[in-house]
C-alpha cells in the first residue's frame, strides 16, 4: 500500500516501506509478504510519512538498517528524520526493529507536507548521504545555517566527518556537502 522505497536483504527478500508508516519483508521466491515491527511514529500526510530504507555496509555482522520518516514537531511543524535500528527476522515471515537511534534530523521543522525528500545512500567509503527536500520553503538551498536543500554527508552513526567542506563551520553547517 504506497510503496516508496525498498531494499534487498542478503537472503534475496525485500524490505518495502509503505508511506502511511509500515515496513514490510517480501519473500521473492513465495511472494509472502510480512510485517516489521518496532517504527516509531510517522508523520503521515502530503508528500510525508516513511520514507527510504537501506542497510548498512556490514549489514551482515551488525544488521542495521537505516530508514528515513517525516515527523512531527511544535504547533503544525513537520521534519524529515533517519534513523537506524537493528532487525531481527523472525521464522514467521516477518521480523522486528530493535530500539532506533536518530542519526539526522532536518532543520529547522517547518510547516507544510511536501519536499521532504529525505533519500538515503552508503557511499563506497561508508559515509551516509542524505538529500534534505527545501520543504516547499524555496529558499533554504543557500542559507548555511539550516539544511534544508542540501546533500549532507555524515558517518554511520550520524557525526560528522571532519573532511566536509564546511566541518569547521560546526553545528547544522558542518553536515553540509554540497548546496
Amino acid at each position: 500500500n504506497e510503496p516508496w522505497a525498498m531494499t534487498f536483504l542478503p537472503d534475496g527478500r525485500l524490505l518495502v516501506t509503505e508511506k502511511s508508516g509500515q515496513l514490510r519483508l517480501f519473500n521473492t521466491v513465495t511472494n509472502a509478504t510480512g510485517t516489521v515491527s518496532g517504527l516509531p511514529a510517522v508523520a503521515y500526510g502530503g508528500q510525508g510519512g516513511l520514507g527510504d530504507v537501506v542497510l548498512h555496509p556490514q549489514y551482515a555482522s551488525n544488521r542495521y538498517v537505516y530508514y528515513s520518516y517525516a515527523e512531527a514537531g511544535t504547533s503544525s511543524t513537520y521534519g524529515a528524520v533517519v534513523a537506524r535500528a537493528q532487525l531481527t527476522l523472525n521464522g514467521t515471515g516477518g521480523g522486528s526493529l530493535g530500539a532506533s537511534q536518530v542519526v539526522w534530523r532536518q532543520s529547522p521543522k517547518v510547516g507544510g507536507q511536501g519536499h521532504y525528500s529525505h533519500r538515503i545512500a552508503f557511499g563506497a567509503d561508508g559515509k551516509l548521504w542524505i538529500t534534505s527536500g527545501d520543504r516547499q520553503q524555496f529558499t533554504p538551498a543557500q542559507d548555511m545555517t539550516g539544511n534544508l536543500g542540501k546533500v549532507l554527508r555524515l558517518n554511520d552513526d550520524g557525526t560528522v566527518p571532519s573532511d566536509n567542506p564546511f566541518f569547521a563551520q560546526g553545528g547544522v553547517t558542518a553536515q553540509i556537502w554540497s548546496l
